[in-house]
């Protein structure tokens, strides 16, 4: 696994510590397990499946369609993190 610098240097976990883990434990059918590590691992794995397929197919509102995707998983991700810094700092 490489590490996160952001970690290394501050301290401070970044927005996509646990991705890596996470894809890991997906690979391995460990989905629970990958959910806890990093909740936006599925929607992110929704955004990659759309992308790939948009490249192939194209649709009506293929773009309105990514960015929805794209603000939802960065909601997600950005909940996550105050979640889990809420939770480290108290």
């Amino acid at each position: 696994m490489f590490p996160c610098l952001n970690k290394s240097l501050l301290g401070i976990e970044c927005t996509g510590c646990g991705g890596q883990r996470a894809a890991l434990l997906l690979f391995q059918g460990e989905f629970k397990e990958a959910f806890y590590m990093y909740p936006a691992i599925y929607s992110l794995a929704i955004l990659l499946g759309f992308l790939l397929v948009n490249l192939f197919f194209k649709f009506k509102y293929d773009f309105n369609i990514k960015i929805g995707l794209i603000v939802f998983n960065a909601l997600i991700i950005a909940g996550a993190y105050i979640l889990k810094m809420i939770h480290i700092f108290t």
